[in-house]
């Protein structure tokens, strides 16, 4: 493969291994970034609610493919009028920028979130379990989706559905960096949230080769997981990183982290997925905890 690959939200968590395994399929990978720290002829700081400055990167670039990342991940954020202007808006603002380029991309991956399913009941969701979203995220990424429909007949779009997924370089908002930071620093006590749930986690790398893959392997106008099909509570994960420190820690709910509307299980299957584009790399939670704590302690 060959070509230009437009990355939005490139110096993001999930950005910097996508950028990776796209290289790795020989494409010249351009970022859109809100703000670049350094920029350079491929890494350009647009916000993508500046559409006039949208539609300039994009007829510069003219992606042959374009894997958008850019949104506000985290469900806990507090500005709800960003999360809807960033998650919404601006990926309306790039389809619209998209539609318009003297050339068309082969293929656009929007990224949503397996959060849209909310407390579905079932035990292992499939992309044609309904969406019931449970807090403003998941409404914004459902609210996405549809709105994607408008350039269904303009662009090749493929939408994916990842579930938790964690790695080096995510954000401490996020539960498993944060325990593997505790752990990391012989913190003796951490204060948590809803602690009865259970989530599918994969490994950063393992999402982002998924998400490369899509690029040649998705059909356009489908819905993908990205999942392991595998449950982890809470404790497990405690478990494994008290055995990897060496001590337990002691685990405090805070009140002011705890959600009324948490969804309590969200595991998914993959079978689209794996049909489309083969059988992935899955990494074992533990392997990936392992990277993670090895990575901070050096051990």
């Amino acid at each position: 493969m060959s070509g230009r690959a437009l990355v939005t939200g490139l110096s993001g968590f999930t950005g910097f291994y996508v950028a990776r395994e796209l290289e790795a399929l020989g494409y010249q990978v351009f970022g859109l970034e809100q703000e670049a720290a350094s920029p350079t002829g491929t890494r350009i700081a647009v916000d993508l609610r500046d559409l006039e400055a949208l539609n300039a990167l994009v007829a510069a670039v003219q992606p042959n493919v374009v894997v958008h990342l850019a949104a506000i991940a985290f469900v806990g954020h507090s500005d709800v009028t960003d999360i809807y202007t960033s998650n919404v808006v601006g990926t309306r603002n790039l389809l619209g920028a998209l539609a318009s380029s003297a050339v068309k991309p082969d293929k656009v991956v929007l990224a949503s979130s397996a959060n849209v399913y909310g407390n579905a009941a079932v035990a292992t969701l499939d992309e044609d379990c309904p969406p019931q979203p449970e807090n403003d995220y998941a409404v914004s990424k459902r609210a996405m989706e549809i709105m994607a429909r408008c350039w269904r007949h303009e662009l090749p779009i493929v939408i994916v559905r990842p579930f938790n997924y964690t790695g080096v370089g995510q954000s401490l908002s996020f539960l498993l960096p944060k325990l593997v930071d505790h752990f990391a620093r012989g913190e003796k006590r951490v204060e948590l949230g809803n602690i009865d749930v259970y989530r599918d986690f994969s490994d950063v790398r393992t999402v982002a080769n998924a998400y490369a893959r899509l690029v040649s392997g998705g059909e356009p106008g489908q819905v993908y997981n990205i999942c392991s099909g595998a449950a982890h509570c809470i404790q497990d994960i405690l478990d494994r990183l008290a055995a990897m420190a060496g001590y337990s820690i002691q685990v405090e709910v805070n009140p002011a982290f705890v959600r009324a509307n948490e969804v309590k299980r969200l595991v998914g299957s993959n079978r689209r997925l794996v049909a489309a584009i083969g059988e992935l790399e899955q990494i074992p939670l533990a392997d990936t905890l392992k990277w993670m704590y090895g990575a901070q302690t050096g051990a």
